[in-house]
């Protein structure tokens, strides 16, 4: 990427300060990071998940608004665009999974306004229960003006871009809203391994398989409009690149990937949340424009601090590109 002279001599002088006061206090004084990939935990949320998911429990017990304020401060961040984790919101009743998808956005919302400038939100959704979806995109979008929509990865046998989600896909379509997806363990291949959890390897495969779907269902072209950030860089998308590119040149796929996987890939969205070392940055750059990378920390799970100092240590971005990931991407994007 070409650097022009006066910015090239405006990125030495961050870069110099941070030499001296460290990498995360060098990125800390970049005005307006905004952070893409920001957990909160309504308490509604906290106690129906309490016995489904008791080690995710044991985190979000100690979270709060003010932790998150907290750490937003400590890493320089201006803004958080808060979403709901797993396990998610609906365990087999679609009833009170429109519930906790109301509260979850109003609680988001009371979090907003307490504290103006700060947060933003990727509305929940109550799937499978399709109506309620289309019900809540509608309140989260249109009453709360939430920057976008949250799903996840996949739902037991379903995988965004199957055909269960085209009456979902058609209305973010239509809104050209946002939609954040975030992986979850599927169900081909939960608790595979003792001692290692899903969340180390299992989701950042989902993420791969969701976009593997997305583009390969077509669902790209179907709605241009739709605009969609993964998690965690893309997962192990980057490190497919080989085969993703043989699999394009199938003749069953030429009318759905007329510019093949990665001209698809690059229209979307990749956060930096858990992948801000060398090997993840350096892989997504080769895919993907920068102006498709976003800052994120997925707080509580690392710190924003965490995030920012290994984004300025991995040796990938100058000091133009960090700051396009810190903030001139995400504004782009979402408008705040």
């Amino acid at each position: 990427m070409s650097i022009d002279r006066r910015s090239f001599v405006a990125g030495l002088a961050v870069t110099g300060a941070g030499l001296a006061l460290g990498p995360s206090a060098a990125l800390s004084q970049a005005p307006g990071r905004i952070d893409v990939h920001h957990h909160f935990a309504p308490p509604y949320w906290l106690r129906v998940t309490d016995g489904i998911s008791p080690v995710t429990a044991q985190i979000w017990k100690k979270w709060s608004p003010a932790a998150t304020l907290a750490t937003m401060d400590e890493g320089g961040a201006q803004k958080a665009i808060l979403s709901i984790t797993t396990p998610g919101l609906n365990f087999g009743d679609n009833e009170q999974a429109r519930r906790l998808a109301r509260d979850a956005n109003e609680y988001a919302a009371k979090m907003r306004s307490d504290h103006p400038g700060r947060f933003g939100i990727f509305g929940a959704l109550p799937f499978p229960d399709v109506d309620g979806c289309l019900t809540e995109i509608a309140y989260a979008l249109d009453t709360l003006k939430c920057n976008g929509i949250g799903m996840f990865t996949s739902y037991g046998k379903w995988y965004l871009g199957d055909e269960i989600f085209a009456p979902i896909f058609d209305e973010l379509n239509r809104r050209k809203a946002v939609l954040f997806v975030h992986p979850t363990s599927p169900a081909c291949c939960a608790n595979l391994m003792a001692g290692i959890t899903d969340a180390d390897i299992e989701y950042g495969t989902d993420t791969t398989r969701a976009i593997a779907r997305i583009v390969f269902s077509g669902s790209t072209l179907k709605y241009p409009n739709m605009r969609v950030i993964w998690s965690h860089a893309g997962g192990t998308m980057p490190f497919l690149q080989w085969r993703f590119m043989r699999e394009s040149r199938a003749p069953e796929r030429q009318a759905l990937v007329p510019d093949g996987f990665f001209g698809e890939a690059r229209k979307m969205y990749y956060d930096t949340a858990q992948t801000a070392t060398a090997a993840p940055m350096a892989a997504l750059t080769k895919i993907v424009p920068l102006s498709q990378i976003l800052f994120g920390s997925d707080y509580p799970y690392l710190t924003v601090k965490e995030n920012v100092d290994g984004l300025a240590s991995c040796g990938v971005f100058d000091a133009q590109q960090l700051a396009a990931i810190d903030r001139t991407n995400t504004v782009a994007l979402l408008g705040a």
